[in-house]
């Protein structure tokens, strides 16, 4: 096996990447830094169509190719049709990274079971059914491939009002050694990141209280910006992690570190 050297583990020339939920938040963040890095990037969106063609446009001024493809990725026909339009368009897969998701609040006594469907489907379903697709393309072009889930603190650590979110987590967490074990064989590996907070946009004054006291139980001091959850997809994407597989990174500034009693 031939070992890269230090200076060429985060090189992704050549390599082509799709980005579920590519158009705004961490989605894009993860697209930009994997572009910076020398990848192709395909960007998937549901809704964010104007977010995912600007992300798509400042991709292509680093010199890279960028195309954004609708799909429902919680439909398994959207699915199939959304992989088969990027390996059209790009000719190949290396790399996914599921990041699609919603995370509304509902208390448990009151939730819809609509609700409860639609954030498993949105997070857990959408997870299975890009990672059974990607992994029938990887297997075909027979040069291995890496997905990554991104997950959240809360799949093991839960918060009020989530518990849809928590149950759907907590299951890309599970499925993603189940995964591993299955793909690895085929030099597939599939690994989680779990971000805590990340800042967006407005959030401060959306959630002023929950900034604060995220920002003072956090070590570091700060919450996550996009870029920090989207270096760590970097690294298990790329070679440095070529003995790393059904792990679970995560990133949250160490809030997690707590005791809990």
């Amino acid at each position: 096996m031939q070992i890269p050297a230090p200076n060429e583990l985060l090189d992704f020339s050549g390599k082509v990447v799709l980005v579920t939920g590519g158009g705004s938040g961490i989605g894009r963040g993860i697209a930009l830094r994997f572009a910076q890095a020398g990848a192709d990037v395909a960007l998937n969106y549901l809704h964010s169509e104007e977010g995912a063609a600007l992300t798509a446009a400042e991709i292509v001024k680093l010199g890279r190719q960028a195309y954004s493809f609708q799909a429902d990725v919680t439909d398994s026909e959207a699915v199939a049709a959304l992989f088969t339009s990027v390996v059209d368009y790009f000719g190949r897969l290396d790399m996914l990274i599921n990041n699609a998701g919603i995370f509304p609040l509902h208390s448990l006594e009151t939730m819809p079971v609509e609700a409860w469907d639609q954030v498993l489907d949105a997070n857990l379903r959408s997870t299975f059914l890009c990672t059974q697709a990607a992994a029938r393309q990887m297997k075909a072009q027979d040069e291995g491939g890496a997905v990554i889930n991104i997950a959240s603190i809360e799949g093991e650590h839960p918060a009020p009002a989530h518990s849809h979110y928590v149950a759907a987590k907590s299951g890309v967490l599970a499925f993603t050694k189940a995964a591993a074990y299955e793909l690895g064989p085929s030099g597939i590996r599939v690994n989680a990141v779990s971000p805590g907070l990340i800042y967006r946009e407005g959030l401060e004054n959306d959630w002023p209280d929950g900034v604060s006291r995220y920002q003072a139980a956090a070590p570091l001091g700060r919450l996550g910006q996009p870029e920090d959850v989207a270096d760590a997809c970097l690294f298990l994407a790329s070679p440095a992690a070529r003995w790393i597989t059904g792990a679970n990174l995560v990133v949250d500034g160490g809030v997690t570190t707590h005791n809990v009693y």
